[in-house]
């Protein structure tokens, strides 16, 4: 038997790996255990960047484990400090997270992707929302989408339950890019190290302000973020890393970012 969820670390970037056979769904043991993978990620200062994928090329994950539900498994289980998959609610996950998208990502699988801030995919996968054909509803997805894409392009897929293509995916800006499966994990920790070496402070501002912002009227989202009424812009705007950064432009050199 394998574990349902791996780990391993590559400097300041930790992969998780979601591997449950056949089709990398998550019932609610699962989704515990990768809320607590990810709580530990958010509160190690050593990891900078975190990228989940799904074991196998077929699936990235299916979602919702089906065989659990007719085995009882309610749609309100208890899922762990994160939600469902980990991600799409943990609190106050101030880091940057990778998506890298290695087969079908299918309804709670498409809203695990869609919890990530960036998104490479290979040039197989295809992304469903199929909850229509069980008469149930695709939660997260319902409320995500429409804000990613165009409403009737989000409508379409949440009323057919039609499949879509990567690049119909990558047109829409859903994927940031498509890579060959054989690279996928290569460039998805090419940019996780990129961002490992960037300055952590200012990521932590940029993800609370869109998350906590994303439905102020924009001058009262201007006026909290310039009073310093979040707590990681405060922090960043009395950092050493932004006086480095202001030294290193009228320097001209690279900053060294400390993360304090």
């Amino acid at each position: 038997m394998t574990h349902p969820v791996s780990t391993e670390t590559h400097g300041a970037v930790l992969v998780v790996t979601l591997d449950r056979p056949k089709a990398n769904a998550i019932d609610a043991a699962t989704s515990r255990k990768m809320g607590k993978v990810f709580q530990d990620f958010r509160d190690n200062e050593d990891l900078r960047v975190a990228i989940i994928t799904g074991a196998g090329e077929r699936f990235f994950c299916a979602g919702w484990d089906l065989k659990a539900a007719a085995e009882g498994e309610a749609p309100d289980s208890d899922y762990g400090v994160g939600g469902f998959g980990g991600l799409q609610e943990l609190p106050n996950l101030n880091k940057p997270v990778i998506a890298a998208v290695n087969g079908m990502a299918v309804g709670g699988g498409f809203e695990l992707a869609l919890s990530a801030d960036l998104i490479v995919a290979a040039e197989h996968v295809r992304l469903a929302l199929p909850e229509i054909s069980a008469g149930t509803l695709a939660d997260a997805a319902t409320i995500k989408l429409p804000r990613r894409i165009p409403y009737h392009v989000a409508m379409d897929m949440l009323l057919t339950g039609r499949w879509m293509s990567v690049e119909e995916a990558h047109g829409w800006g859903l994927v940031n890019e498509i890579v060959a499966a054989e690279k996928l994990l290569d460039r998805a920790l090419e940019i996780a190290q990129m961002l490992s070496q960037g300055p952590a402070l200012v990521f932590a501002a940029i993800k609370e302000v869109a998350r906590e912002t994303e439905h102020m009227p924009f001058a009262e989202a201007l006026r909290r973020t310039m009073r310093r009424e979040f707590k990681t812009v405060n922090v960043l705007y009395s950092s050493e890393d932004q006086l480095e950064g202001a030294r290193a432009f009228a320097e001209k050199r690279k900053p060294v970012w400390r993360g304090r």
